[in-house]
């Protein structure tokens, strides 16, 4: 069906061109086209038959169906040269205009793009054929009458368009007064919160600098009220040595029971005030490590020697895999031994049964130290709680303790450059691991 003639015109005077143009609505119409569809293509057919016209005493034109067929297409042939510049107005007014010339022959070919629903059919092509050969030309006062109707109705439409646009600008226009309103009020309102935030900034710095302040204080009341009290503490340990030596007169029983009171009372103040003061230097920040190189070996053997003898249950062993000789790495040996004595002991306070275990492993440039013992175990909770000054969990209570040494540990394990972690669950029991660098980290 492609290239489908429905009808061939021959433009010869000024009346030709109404019929054209006629013609051409009708074709419009019948293949489906809208009405403002059918008024473009009718004005471009007759804008470019009448130009064609006035250059040439005839212009041949074809109606025809193209594109399988998809377009309705008018191809008007003259046998001057046309100016394609005079054509490009028309061209606005369709899907495609072409000119093509051929030897002493010029073609101009104007298409419209056909609606998609109800397409052509062999019939219907044959329908239009007949019906554009069999309708008759109009008299050009009444295709300008007509023409004029379709010019008023679209002077209408374009009204109607001109008072929906107005309308709408008019809304849009109250739209942006209300959306700059509403963006002033927000930025009103947020530079007062900006100010508000600022303010708050202020006075979170002028608190955090009073917490520093008094966190300052409480470590040199710490320190100065612990090198106090260690003075007469230590005093009182050595009149009772001496009210208990055999070279004193003899006590009578009641005395020496009193006096073991008074030794054992004076001991846990003494371990008080000397845990006191060891925080207090950790938290001060006085504390600075003797940075050197540390054999794990040898201190692991003297931890195990030492602590053997704080084993008062027969039920629990102390297990200290010390590991082979030339694993170091560089610390501090007394803070260090102070961290695992610390672990260890509060292990063995904890464990009324099975065993404690230190073992060391290196992983890459790290050491990884673990303390794991059988004992009561602590609840998730509470993890972060033991790592906090003087406190003891309601488990725990019943061994005596001033809960200040794992604080003081983990601190330890900070200035030397590591992390102290615990893996522990109710029943049990709990694993304390350290992890150091093997170089000093700067």
């Amino acid at each position: 069906m492609s290239g489908t003639v429905l009808l061939h015109l021959v433009l010869r005077r000024e009346q030709d061109v109404f019929a054209v143009r006629q013609r051409g609505r009708e074709a419009a119409a019948a293949l489906g086209l809208e009405h403002q569809d059918q008024i473009r293509l009718a004005t471009a057919l007759s804008d470019v038959g009448r130009q064609l016209l006035a250059a040439n005493d005839a212009v041949d034109v074809t109606f025809s169906l193209g594109g399988q067929p998809t377009h309705l297409c008018f191809r008007l042939c003259v046998a001057g040269p046309v100016d394609p510049a005079a054509l490009r107005p028309a061209g606005r007014l369709v899907d495609v205009l072409e000119v093509t010339e051929s030897g002493q022959e010029t073609a101009v070919m104007l298409s419209r793009r056909l609606p998609q629903q109800g397409l052509p059919d062999a019939d219907r092509v044959e329908q239009v054929q007949r019906a554009l050969t069999a309708s008759a030309v109009a008299s050009p006062l009444d295709e300008l009458a007509s023409q004029n109707e379709h010019l008023l109705a679209g002077l209408e439409e374009a009204r109607q368009q001109r008072d929906r646009l107005k309308t709408l600008n008019d809304e849009l226009e109250e739209t942006n007064r209300g959306v700059m309103a509403l963006y002033l009020q927000l930025s009103s309102e947020l530079e007062e919160t900006n100010r508000g935030v600022v303010a708050l900034y202020a006075e979170l710095d002028e608190k955090s600098e009073q917490l520093r302040q008094a966190s300052e204080a409480k470590s040199r009341f710490l320190a100065n009220v612990s090198h106090e009290l260690r003075a007469p503490v230590t005093s009182i340990i050595g009149l009772v040595r001496l009210l208990s030596d055999s070279a004193s007169d003899p006590l009578t029983p009641a005395q020496g029971e009193q006096i073991e009171l008074m030794r054992g009372s004076a001991a846990d103040l003494l371990s008080l005030v000397n845990d006191l003061l060891d925080l207090a230097k950790a938290e001060s920040g006085h504390l600075e490590p003797a940075w050197a190189t540390v054999d794990l070996s040898p201190l692991f053997k003297q931890l195990r020697g030492t602590l053997k003898a704080i084993l008062v249950s027969p039920d629990v062993e102390l297990v200290v895999e010390a590991p082979e000789d030339g694993a170091c790495l560089e610390s501090d040996e007394v803070l260090l031994s102070q961290v695992l004595r610390n672990l260890l002991h509060n292990a063995v306070k904890f464990t009324e049964q099975g065993t404690v275990t230190m073992r060391a492993e290196r992983d890459g440039e790290q050491w990884r130290i673990t303390v794991a013992d059988t004992g009561i175990g602590i609840p998730a909770a509470d993890h972060e709680r033991i790592f906090e000054e003087f406190v003891q969990l309601p488990r725990r209570q019943k061994v005596r303790g001033t809960g200040l040494g794992l604080p003081y540990a983990r601190r330890l394990v900070g200035i030397l450059g590591g992390t102290m972690s615990l893996d522990s669950e109710p029943g049990r029991g709990s694993t304390f691991t350290v992890t150091l660098p093997v170089s000093r980290q700067p």
